[in-house]
């Protein structure tokens, strides 16, 4: 079954206060948009308007001057702007500049789904034009959170920073956060658990480590949240003013019709296709199976396009690999019938471990390879749970500065990553997958760290193959073993 699938990559671009210096922040917005390509969208924290006199606003107001991308900005957070805000659900300021409201949710064509709270904290009655109150944060946090099946949003705008939130955080440098923010956005932030969270008014840029939605090991792994406070456009200590982020979306909710192995609709064809020959590798392949360097004791299985060979230094007995028979570097660069086979494997593998009371991790590192590998590594389901892998990996990509996004489940990876592009992308027995797109370096044994960590398989001395290999007897023994266990599960056999 192939999946035709249709995956939207939102790319998202936030500002702190503007302060009415429109033509400095959009010069900036075009500059950035000239080196790094386009962005979706334009969000604006904190104060979007100053004291400054409006003839530069007039000039967008008027259609003299346009903003380069659709702009949305927050409202008010003085009794001096909010002449500029009429409506308070929400209107066009001037072409290509909207205002989204003050409060609720704004949900863009790819399925992106924004949180947004206007002007800062009050508690008294009534509250003025520029502040939100408890019932705003509270009637917000039941809009979403009171479904069984809510995992959080998306993006949360607000203007002040959430209290507290350089608790056993890295330093906020001089803002105080015990004392400044507001205890309101901070409950909703708890509530929503959104992947970034937006802010600014603190005039200095502060990105907080990521921090987790969930209580380790008493909760299910959720996502972990991004808050980055923004300084103000055009600051004279060139202090960051601006950030990007990413989502991945399925369009596409649906699985597609099945397909033959041609990857056409499966109906019969006058002309059947002729079996394309592999490609070959441009020099010597340790993993081409024609190749003279393969070591073929070490193979298991072999299919029409694929084959399943042991992993040389595994982190264990029945750790192995799936890859293609044919000279592809990754994943993405595979033709339609491969990697047809390589899901009838991954299935297959699936059935095989669970009957052995084990679940498997599948990852791939197309980074400083070659030959694809798609690894797989099964984990006895008494060492922990499906959430404990993904906190796992989650965690430890946290500590080491490693962006893992969630992408959804059917998705097709070759739709997120461009052939020749770098990347770790693992896959869960459930399904969840979690993609990096790799920009410099990259720990080379990432993946083995993960599952050989005290919290999944407890090997912490094997993370890196080269201390785990064995003799070549011992080698082929294993590969013996597995032979025979999986015999009942081969599909090859089924002609």
């Amino acid at each position: 079954m192939e999946a035709s699938l249709s995956v939207s990559l939102s790319c998202v671009l936030a500002c702190g206060d503007v302060e009415g210096k429109f033509d400095i922040l959009f010069n900036r917005v075009q500059a950035i948009q000239k080196k790094s390509g386009n962005f979706d969208l334009l969000l604006c924290v904190g104060n979007f308007f100053g004291s400054t006199p409006d003839a530069e606003w007039e000039e967008y107001k008027t259609g003299t001057k346009k903003a380069p991308i659709q702009t949305y900005v927050l409202g008010a957070n003085n009794q001096e702007t909010v002449k500029y805000f009429q409506d308070a659900d929400g209107c066009e300021l001037a072409e290509n500049i909207t205002y989204l409201g003050r409060k609720g949710i704004f949900t863009g064509s790819s399925g992106l789904q924004i949180v947004y709270l206007s002007g800062t904290e009050s508690l008294n009655e009534p509250v003025p034009g520029y502040s939100f109150s408890p019932k705003d944060v509270s009637s917000l946090r039941t809009m979403l959170c009171t479904t069984s099946q809510f995992k959080g949003v998306d993006i949360l705008l607000t203007s002040p920073w959430p209290k507290y939130v350089g608790n056993f955080g890295n330093s906020s440098g001089e803002v105080d956060t015990k004392k400044c923010g507001s205890a309101l956005v901070s409950s909703l932030a708890t509530g929503l658990k959104p992947r970034y969270h937006f802010a600014a008014l603190e005039k200095t840029y502060y990105e907080r480590l990521p921090y987790r939605n969930h209580i380790v090991l008493q909760e299910n792994a959720q996502h972990a949240t991004r808050f980055i406070a923004l300084a103000n456009v055009g600051n004279p200590e060139k202090k960051k003013e601006e950030s990007a982020c990413q989502f991945f979306f399925d369009l596409n909710e649906k699985q597609g019709r099945k397909r033959s192995s041609t990857g056409r609709d499966s109906k019969s064809s006058p002309h059947p296709k002729q079996p394309r020959k592999p490609p070959q590798p441009p020099g010597p392949c340790w993993f081409c199976l024609a190749s003279p360097e393969v070591e073929k004791h070490l193979v298991v299985n072999i299919g029409t396009h694929c084959y399943l060979a042991l992993a040389k230094g595994g982190l264990s007995d029945d750790h192995v690999l799936i890859l293609p028979i044919g000279h592809y570097q990754s994943v993405v660069e595979l033709s339609a019938e491969v990697v047809e086979e390589v899901e009838k494997y991954k299935a297959t593998l699936r059935r095989f471990f669970k009957s052995r009371g084990k679940r498997c991790v599948v990852f791939e590192r197309n980074y400083k390879s070659h030959h694809l590998q798609l690894q797989v590594i099964p984990v006895p389901v008494s060492c922990c749970a499906t959430d404990d892998i993904k906190d796992a990996f989650i965690t430890q990509a946290q500590e080491q500065q490693i962006e893992l996004l969630e992408i959804p489940e059917h998705s097709d990876i070759k739709q997120i990553a461009q052939p020749g592009a770098a990347y770790f992308y693992v896959e869960l027995d459930t399904g969840e997958k979690l993609f990096h797109r790799i920009k410099k370096n990259f720990p080379l044994q990432f993946g083995r760290e993960v599952l050989a960590s005290e919290a999944i398989l407890n090997v912490p001395d094997k993370s890196d193959w080269r201390q785990c290999q064995i003799s070549k007897e011992d080698e082929e023994t294993l590969a013996r073993c597995f032979r025979k266990d999986f015999e009942p599960y081969d599909f090859t056999l089924d002609d």
